[in-house]
């Protein structure tokens, strides 16, 4: 019996970016010590306010079947949430809540793209990203970005895109680099957009997480609202990330008929869940700083690592929990630093080359260990660098 060609061509026979990921939690699950700087989880659980109003819904009975398209006062909760931040009118009717982030992309392609159809994407890139977009039954295909650009998307490159696609996707902040995509950007996307009648889908589950400039939701640029589907998380803005609490803002109709797929695949989320975001999303501003602020002072300490060395750059990063870093200086490619590191050094970190070709010859680093932790990897990381460049030299002499 053969399994159907959708779920097993996802990753198309290769890799799908994980690898190095993996092979550290085998070995700390051997028993060796690792510094994992791989995953984009909170080194701090989530708030035992939180999970104390998640303990009393469930016990208050919101056990059974939730509604569909999610509580009412979470969905206005969520509306309220991002009509502050972008000005742009926005209801409960605009709100489904999806189980997680990840959830909420391929529903988005669902709701946007019939089988075949391409759908863009910008390079580098969440490694699931393609595979998302192969399960909703399209074509993926990568728009590049250039690491001497800062990874910012330029409007000759975006309009390198082929004609007759249906989607783009875009992610700011974005993971891996931590890139907060500027105006210039944002309005070259929107433009491409309305060119080429492209449903936009904003991944913007780091909104939270600004660092420099100022994140610009592409919903609220002109013309933008009738065609962008907004994908939103408490994952990384409450560290919630097992939670699976996640949210598309659309307009009504998509919202509509996401419902429908909704009903027929995941038939909603937790009550007691949802109600513990409802209660979250009531704290305010204050507790997402307090979320945030380990990655703040974590990228400043990188960024004075950083300075006293010229081996490893460091791609100027505006928001998220990552680092991108360029060690082509080295001689290896991602890959292989990667794996060296974790052999050599235990300290288990991201290939570029497991967020698309554009950061290949790069490594993505979490910021997810405590600070003195994190401080020391990075200076081992940093030897390790000028370890390996020396090596090259004296091969090449």
């Amino acid at each position: 019996m053969k399994l159907s060609r959708r779920i097993t061509n996802l990753t198309e026979g290769g890799s799908d970016g994980w690898e190095v990921f993996y092979r550290a939690r085998r070995m700390a699950a051997q028993g060796a010590k690792i510094t994992e700087l791989t995953i984009g989880e909170h080194d701090i659980g989530t708030d035992p306010a939180i999970l104390e109003a998640m303990h009393q819904a469930a016990m208050g009975g919101h056990t059974g079947y939730a509604s569909v398209p999610g509580v009412r006062s979470l969905r206005q909760a969520v509306a309220s949430r991002v009509q502050a931040a972008t000005g742009v009118p926005t209801g409960a009717e605009n709100v489904i809540i999806t189980p997680g982030g990840q959830a909420a992309l391929f529903a988005a392609h669902m709701a946007v793209c019939d089988p075949g159809d391409t759908a863009l994407f910008l390079d580098p890139y969440y490694a699931t990203y393609p595979g998302t977009i192969r399960g909703a039954g399209a074509t993926p295909h990568a728009l590049q970005t250039r690491a001497e650009d800062g990874f910012q998307p330029r409007r000759t490159g975006l309009f390198e895109a082929p004609q007759g696609a249906r989607s783009l996707l875009i992610n700011s902040p974005n993971n891996p680099t931590g890139v907060v995509y500027d105006r210039a950007a944002m309005e070259a996307i929107a433009d491409l957009c309305h060119e080429r009648d492209l449903w936009l889908i904003s991944d913007e589950v780091y909104d939270t997480q600004i660092w420099e400039g100022k994140h610009i939701s592409p919903r609220a640029l002109p013309g933008m609202a009738a065609r962008t589907l907004v994908v939103g998380s408490m994952s990384k803005s409450h560290a919630m990330t097992g939670s699976r609490i996640g949210w598309i803002v659309a307009p009504e109709p998509a919202v509509a008929a996401l419902i429908d797929l909704a009903t027929n695949a995941t038939y909603g989320v937790p009550g007691y869940i949802q109600d513990a975001a409802v209660f979250a999303l009531g704290q305010g501003s204050a507790l997402e700083e307090q979320i945030a602020a380990p990655f703040r002072r974590r990228r400043q300490i990188a960024a004075r690592l950083l300075e006293a060395q010229n081996l490893v750059g460091l791609i100027r990063s505006g928001g998220a929990m990552y680092l991108m870093l360029d060690i082509r200086a080295t001689g290896l490619s991602g890959v292989e630093f990667a794996n060296r590191l974790l052999d050599e050094r235990s300290i288990a970190v991201m290939p570029g080359e497991s967020f698309g070709r554009a950061a290949a010859g790069h490594i993505r680093v979490a910021m997810t260990v405590a600070d003195d932790a994190f401080a020391a990897a990075l200076t081992t990381l940093l030897d390790f660098a000028r370890h390996i460049a020396r090596q090259e030299n004296k091969v090449g002499q």
